[in-house]
């Protein structure tokens, strides 16, 4: 039996999915007010429990051989006690019930975040680059990532805590509720800029991918004990990820540009603002997202391709007009 948090996200539906599809068991931890309209289509077991409350995790990881921990406090806004509670607290809560039930195998969704924010021209980093680097104050979606693989790599090197880390870079795909929406928006209403020249190599990757590398690690001896940057699928430049949209929304390409340090710095002006003012929502343009798509550095996915033969399946021009079509049509219904 498998176990899966964050279902209804993105990346762990399609973790469901490709679990579904190989005929293996599945029980998925949703809260009670979660949207299980896709996981009921499935047919998988659902269990309501709370990440933060360990003592409503010894139930749902008895009888389970392998848990796949895609929960966590996503994005780049919010206050710190958020991030704490939904992504440090929970993992160490689902960690320490995984070990009381003997569980095999406990593969954990981390981030290339993880790494901090390094950037340089041409900077290329592995599994083997230093966590935490050049981390910004209020990066707290970043810190968290941190401190829970500190936590876990702890637990292996001390107790034999069976763990493999998964991380993942920007993801995009199908059930995609976060990020897509924004990007048809400023695609369709011609507001988008190129960061940059806009030839620096994105690390973008879609869902379906990850997750059958989530699945060749958990079931790979080798795998034990090791981190796999699944962080991308193949190269692809900003300018030419964001054209590939632009077609497929059928909206023309952008051409504007705007310079990354200036861009930049706004998200800084537009952060302090938005912390001095208390906002809850997150400004239009912070630090992180512009790192995200203007950055340098390329982090490469080769160890994972190497040690668990893993491939992606689904390219850049398949993933990306398969997204498009799929939110127009969400559109319209």
């Amino acid at each position: 039996m498998n176990l899966v948090t964050g279902a209804t996200g993105l990346l762990g539906s399609h973790i469901v999915e490709k679990l579904v599809e190989a005929g293996q068991p599945v029980r998925v931890i949703v809260r009670p007010t979660s949207d299980t309209s896709f996981l009921d289509t499935l047919g998988v077991e659902k269990v309501v429990a709370d990440l933060a409350d360990p003592a409503t995790l010894q139930a749902p990881c008895q009888g389970i051989d392998t848990i796949y921990h895609a929960a966590a406090r996503v994005g780049d806004w919010g206050p710190w006690h958020e991030f704490q509670r939904d992504t440090i607290d929970a993992t160490q809560a689902l960690a320490r019930a995984a070990q009381k039930a003997n569980v095999r195998r406990f593969v954990h969704i981390s981030s290339i975040s993880a790494y901090g924010h390094p950037n340089a021209d041409n900077l290329i980093l592995d599994e083997t680059a230093p966590l935490g680097v050049n981390v910004n104050k209020w990066s707290y979606y970043t810190r968290a990532k941190v401190a829970v693989e500190h936590l876990l790599w702890k637990m292996h090197q001390d107790e034999q805590f069976p763990l493999t880390v998964i991380r993942p870079s920007w993801i995009y795909g199908i059930r995609d509720r976060t990020s897509i929406a924004r990007l048809h928006r400023m695609i369709t209403s011609g507001k988008i800029k190129i960061l940059g020249p806009g030839n620096n190599r994105l690390n973008t990757i879609y869902a379906g991918n990850i997750a059958d590398a989530c699945l060749l690690a958990a079931h790979n001896d080798i795998a034990l004990g090791q981190a796999y940057n699944i962080s991308n699928d193949g190269e692809i430049t900003q300018l030419q990820y964001l054209s590939k949209f632009a077609q497929a929304f059928g909206a023309p390409a952008p051409k504007r540009h705007v310079p990354y340090w200036l861009a930049y710095s706004l998200g800084f002006d537009l952060e302090c603002i938005g912390r001095l003012l208390h906002r809850k929502k997150p400004p239009f343009i912070t630090r992180y997202s512009v790192w995200l798509m203007g950055r340098d550095v390329f982090f490469s996915a080769e160890k994972a391709r190497k040690q668990l033969n893993w491939q992606s399946r689904v390219s850049y021009d398949q993933g990306i007009q398969q997204t498009a079509q799929w939110y127009l049509d969400q559109l319209k219904q």
